[in-house]
């Protein structure tokens, strides 16, 4: 004795693509025996999938709750220099003034160590090649020149000045970290 109606409309094997007529409410394939493994072996794959999917979530919740203010402290610098980087892409080194083939730095006018509060500042930070950075640290007579000319005398001043300190708490890093992988995400539309 069947369970569903008299005359029950034929369908669709989802495997073999041919027609069958029902024997349960809920049959997606007919009965033939190979159609019947198929369709569970891909019903067992597609939950295995949800479950690695769902155990990846879990995962990346769990190392955000791990991470601590340093983690996140580089996490921003490392997206805020890629997105200088990007800025500037087309720019020669803001020291001296050259293009090459080597690497290019996110080079700070005014060191992060003596003012930590212009760390994220646009203003403060500039494509700089790798020599002018790390072996001239920073070849900043060069660099202050070249900045008055970009951005006017004004602004260095204002950068020179003094600043409120502030220390950065774990929210205000998630919100920079946010902002400048937005703007990456938005340059890479305009390239």
């Amino acid at each position: 004795m069947s369970i569903l109606t008299k005359n029950p409309k034929p369908k669709i094997c989802r495997i073999c693509k041919e027609q069958f007529v029902r024997t349960r409410a809920i049959q997606p394939v007919c009965l033939k025996f190979e159609c019947q493994i198929e369709f569970s072996s891909k019903m067992i794959e597609r939950r295995r999938k949800v479950k690695a999917k769902e155990e990846r979530k879990t995962d990346k919740i769990k190392k955000e709750t791990l991470k601590s203010r340093s983690d996140y402290v580089k996490e921003a610098q490392a997206v805020f220099n890629k997105w200088v980087r990007l800025r500037d892409d087309k720019e020669p080194c803001i020291s001296c003034n050259r293009f090459h083939t080597g690497q290019y730095h996110a080079g700070h006018y005014l060191s992060v160590g003596a003012h930590p509060e212009l760390r994220f500042e646009p203003l403060n930070v500039w494509k700089q090649c790798q020599p002018c950075n790390t072996h001239l640290s920073g070849n900043l007579l060069r660099y202050r020149k070249v900045l008055i000319e970009k951005i006017g005398i004004e602004k260095v001043e204002w950068l020179e000045g003094p600043h409120e300190v502030k220390k950065l708490n774990v929210d205000d890093l998630k919100i920079i970290i946010k902002k400048y992988k937005t703007k990456l995400k938005e340059n890479d539309v305009k390239q």
